[in-house]
């Protein structure tokens, strides 16, 4: 193995051990936001009412279980930390790198907290999707800035049409409000790179909702009406922004 092989592969390694971490930040966001609307947070547990979190110390603890009673709340052990690592390693291995890169890191970082969020309460809160299309913005504005390689018009223009077409998905009923206003964030990102990318990373996203809903639907474990898209468009969107960078 030469000495470039071997940095590669020490980046990725710490990059997702960095992504274990983000994962692990983002676990009491997930527990305090899982809730059904119209509620928007929480700081105590479900079962026993004891305060969970707290201002001094907002930590979750890793095995997923109140502190008091020991009963499950918030995302399953280590899971979080498991799925921003993948994502962060996924983005390391694409060889992105630079403000763009940062952008993809930030999508990842967000869009495991929202996922899971999604997963467990069918809702994508705005505290967490408005901070994941500005900041996609801002750091695309960065790499504009930067002369990275993309295009800011076209990841802006990107964003208004997916979000537009979202939005008339939602309005006859076939998605979320909370995917609507995910959706600038994905199409920017993916925009950035080209207009084909953003075709296939919006369609993967229903490719890959499809698959597993048949899935699941084979193992007997369909179990709602209401599809979580969020996970889905996250999926199909960073799988593509990974390879076309």
């Amino acid at each position: 193995m030469n000495e470039e092989s071997v940095l590669s592969a020490l980046t990725v390694a710490l990059t997702t051990v960095i992504g274990a971490m983000a994962g692990a930040a983002a676990r009491p966001v997930i527990f305090v936001r899982s809730v059904p609307a119209p509620a928007a947070a929480r700081s105590r547990c479900p079962h026993c009412g004891d305060a969970v979190l707290n201002r001094r110390l907002p930590v979750l603890p890793a095995s997923g279980r109140c502190p008091a009673c020991a009963e499950a709340i918030g995302p399953r052990p280590l899971m979080p930390e498991t799925a921003a690592a993948a994502a962060f390693a996924a983005v390391a291995l694409g060889g992105a790198n630079g403000w763009f890169a940062a952008a993809q890191y930030w999508v990842a970082a967000c869009g495991v907290a929202l996922a899971l969020i999604d997963l467990a309460v069918q809702r994508l809160p705005d505290v967490l999707t408005l901070p994941a299309c500005g900041g996609t913005l801002v750091l695309l504005t960065a790499a504009a800035v930067a002369g990275e390689p993309g295009s800011l018009g076209r990841a802006a223009a990107a964003a208004a049409v997916l979000t537009t077409v979202f939005l008339l998905m939602a309005l006859a009923g076939a998605m979320g409000l909370g995917d609507v206003k995910l959706a600038p964030a994905i199409g920017a990102l993916l925009g950035w790179s080209s207009w084909t990318a953003l075709f296939w990373g919006a369609a993967a996203g229903f490719v890959v909702g499809a698959v597993s809903e048949v899935a699941r639907m084979a193992a007997g474990r369909a179990r709602r009406t209401h599809v979580s898209f969020g996970p889905y468009m996250l999926i199909g969107a960073m799988a593509v922004s990974v390879t076309a960078a």
